[in-house]
């Protein structure tokens, strides 16, 4: 337990604090507590004296903050409606390549890991026919348009400087180098060219791009993207959800952890698989 002379010394602290953030005189602040203004000094002055449990949370209220951070159990300020609704949100999510939200994410990360899950194959190392072939129904008539700035995007973010650490399961790879399931209808030059890129990207970029293939029989991950120390990001397919508490956070890169832990191909052995599935399946 907290010494009660530290408690009362962190309270004044921070109850000074909010007050001058808010702005908040003493005097306003006293009639917002219910208290009169010789009480209300007395409990900025040095001392032991705290307030009871209805004046502590009757001046949270009035200056916007959490009683529990006034008191010091906590670090955080904000109430925890706040807080909650700042550590975990819902954002709309469009059906076909990355919006302003999700480039802004890449941006706000730059020099930083990020970490990805994709639904299907990484956008961002797509050829252009896979990306025509595979949005053309949401994009419609604006495809043209749509695809330029995706691209002047990606420009962008090769130039952040971000290590990109991805991983896929092998059945998604097989699916795309066969043509079947969700594939199927995409030509097989087409299916060739993006084995191509993969390998070529893989080969390139390593180790600032790093593939990892899973075993889903083994392990499962949802969409998942981890952009740095500060942000996580489940995509549901209509919406993102993020989330921005260290806890959380840490527990989707763990999360990540685990999948790369337990591929049985590492980012080593990523472009030797390609080159097997580009030569025997995609021709």
């Amino acid at each position: 337990m907290a010494d009660k002379r530290n408690r009362a010394a962190l309270f004044r602290e921070r109850l000074a604090q909010a007050m001058a953030a808010s702005g908040q005189s003493q005097s306003a602040l006293a009639r917002a507590v219910g208290m009169d203004r010789s009480t209300f000094s007395a409990l900025l002055a040095p001392g032991t004296r705290l307030p009871n449990a209805q004046g502590v949370a009757e001046a949270a209220t009035a200056l916007g903050v959490s009683a529990d951070w006034l008191l010091g159990l906590t670090d955080t300020p904000l109430p925890v409606d706040l807080a909650l609704s700042q550590a975990m949100r819902l954002t709309d999510a469009p059906r076909a390549l990355f919006d302003e939200t999700i480039f802004g994410w890449h941006q706000e990360a730059a020099g930083y890991k990020i970490r990805h899950v994709p639904a299907t194959l990484p956008d961002m190392l797509k050829t252009r026919a896979v990306v025509e072939w595979e949005y053309r129904d949401a994009l419609g008539g604006e495809a043209a348009a749509a695809i330029s700035a995706f691209e002047t995007q990606l420009d962008h973010l090769r130039g952040a400087r971000s290590d990109y650490e991805i991983a896929l399961p092998l059945h998604e790879l097989t699916s795309f180098a066969e043509g079947t399931g969700y594939w199927a209808g995409l030509p097989a030059p087409a299916r060739a060219a993006q084995l191509d890129r993969l390998i070529h990207l893989t080969d390139e970029l390593y180790p600032g791009l790093r593939l990892y293939f899973y075993d889903a029989h083994r392990v499962y991950s949802a969409p998942v993207t981890v952009f740095g120390p500060h942000l996580a990001v489940i995509y549901l397919g209509r919406a993102y959800l993020s989330f921005r508490d260290p806890a959380r956070v840490a527990a989707i890169s763990a999360h990540f952890d685990w999948l790369v832990r337990e591929a049985p191909l590492g980012a080593r052995e990523a472009a030797r698989h390609l080159l097997s599935l580009r030569g025997t399946r995609s021709g």
